[in-house]
């Protein structure tokens, strides 16, 4: 088979890029990098898409101020280096790989020195709200009806463009080298490509472009207007790619030999593929750092009325699919709160057992602001409140609080999209808290629908091995579609009044988090 590559730079305009035939590729495996934001993975999928080999280590965040999260981006190449290395060995060496595919947390930014690859300050996380300021201008300016017309975005520090102008303004020698064109700017994907590949690639794929407020959604490919708002210079953007497709070739220095990059997809986006949410009306969520809720639109981009975004879903063997979606800013970020800071557990497992010792919540609300609220409230000004607390209150009390606080915010995010005529029906669910079966069929009750968890809990890294898979003609989309196995099922049982009562509860303490 032969396959073409199209990258976009300008608006409309493509390069192509004709590659070989991988069908007569011997290697066995596909090598997943799952970069995301407090940790990053190797893992081997063979052709089966059945993991082989898994190596991981933390990449540790910093919070210098209040609202602001940052990363060292030597820590994420070095620990991403290592990881890789092991996994490769593990897996009976470097010919043993076909192919390597990236996972990134998105809208995470980053800017580079091309000649030297080193990057002007931290990496800026997804969760960061330093550039609340410069939004609210933009916002003041009259800007937000475009952005959110082309980008399908809306105004807010969560998404790259204010990061790339912050870093900008704050390193003069960024901005010196942006004007002398050496300057970079990159998601995590861009990043990771840019060192594994020597330098010699700055590129991205059509799913991380979609979350930098850059891209025209419809055309994907960045729009010179979006740029002008948010005054990032042209030169500094790397070329769009679809999901799957040729990346360039690792430098054969890393890893003994070259191998092709062949997919790269954001996170959640990775997750909806990995769910085999490949057809219009599909939904998953995923239970990571934050939560994300996201739906299969097909060929068609909504506009959202309750501020849900228009992403792209996917860019793959034909087919351009987009998606809704709608975030939650923290969700695993409680639990290990509640294990680090406030040591009320162990364990990220021991919070099940002590949620389900309880008869009831006790009364005891949660709202985990610690960052803002996202989706559908996107108050960036809300902060962290627990609120019912009574002289019975135990620890159990506050942990299960913090699980719930889950659930209510996954519900207020399917009213939204209920509202926005993107009903979901059955809630296909991923990520580390998908493990806690309490939690799932407490999501059950209070989301009324019915639950599935994958066999295979990693659907982010899956996903991309999905699409990576394809390149390599080892699985079709549709295959894939058909082989989705579900390990578990939870049905709702809980009645409409303890269920009313609950929400009610919920919203109280939301509304006075936001009001705070």
């Amino acid at each position: 088979m032969v396959r073409r590559l199209f990258f976009g730079t300008e608006r409309g305009s493509t390069v192509s890029k004709d590659k070989t035939s991988r069908e007569t590729v011997l290697s066995e495996y596909i090598l997943v990098i799952d970069e995301g934001t407090t940790s990053t993975r190797a893992i081997t999928f063979d052709r089966n898409l059945k993991p082989v080999e898994t190596a991981q280590e933390e990449v540790p965040l910093s919070f210098p101020r209040g609202g602001w999260v940052e990363q060292d981006p030597e820590d994420i190449w070095s620990q991403t280096l290592q990881v890789c290395r092991t996994v490769i060995e593990a897996s009976g060496g470097v010919e043993k790989i076909a192919a390597i595919a990236i996972a990134n947390q998105r809208e995470t930014t980053l800017v580079w020195d091309r000649e030297t690859g080193k990057a002007f300050g931290p990496a800026i996380i997804w969760q960061d709200r330093r550039t609340a300021p410069m939004c609210e201008k933009i916002i003041a300016a009259g800007h937000e009806k475009v952005v959110r017309s082309l980008s399908g975005l809306i105004v807010d520090p969560y998404f790259s463009a204010t990061k790339i102008r912050w870093t900008l303004d704050q390193y003069p020698e960024a901005a010196k080298a942006a004007d002398e064109g050496r300057a970079a700017f990159g998601t995590i994907d861009s990043f990771l490509l840019s060192r594994l590949t020597g330098g010699r690639e700055h590129l991205t794929d059509v799913t991380n472009a979609s979350r930098t407020a850059l891209m025209d959604l419809s055309a994907s490919s960045w729009s010179r207007k979006l740029c002008e708002i948010f005054d990032v210079p042209w030169s500094l953007l790397p070329n769009i790619g679809p999901s799957s497709g040729d990346f360039g070739q690792t430098d054969a220095g890393l890893f003994g030999r070259s191998i092709p990059v062949l997919a790269i997809a954001g996170d959640q986006q990775a997750a909806l593929v990995g769910q085999a949410c490949v057809k219009p009306g599909e939904a998953k969520i995923t239970y990571g750092t934050g939560a994300f809720l996201v739906a299969n639109t097909g060929e068609d981009i909504l506009t959202s009325q309750n501020r849900l975004l228009a992403t792209t879903g996917y860019q793959a063997q034909g087919r351009t699919h987009w998606a809704l979606e709608g975030s939650i800013f923290n969700a695993g970020t409680v639990i290990k709160w509640l294990r680090d800071e406030l040591k009320l557990i162990s364990t990220a497992a021991d919070s099940e057992a002590m949620a389900a010792e309880l008869e009831d919540n006790g009364g005891v609300y949660f709202v985990p602001a610690f960052t803002g609220l996202g989706a559908p409230h996107w108050a960036p000004d809300a902060r962290g409140q627990i609120t019912g607390i009574s002289r019975g209150t135990r620890a159990s009390h506050i942990v299960r609080a913090g699980l719930e606080a889950s659930v209510y915010q996954t519900l207020d995010l399917l009213n939204a999209f209920e509202q926005d005529g993107c009903a979901v029906n059955v809630l296909r669910v991923d990520g580390g808290m998908a493990n806690n079966k309490w939690l799932m069929q407490f999501l059950a009750d209070i989301a009324d629908r019915p639950v599935e968890c994958p066999a295979y809990p990693e659907m982010t890294a899956l996903g991309v091995a999905v699409l990576a898979a394809g390149e390599l003609g080892w699985m079709t989309l549709d295959d894939w579609h058909s082989a989705r196995e579900v390990a578990a099922s939870f049905e709702p049982s809980m009645s409409a009044s303890q269920r009313e009562t609950l929400i009610e509860g919920w919203n109280k303490a939301l509304k006075s988090a936001i009001n705070n």
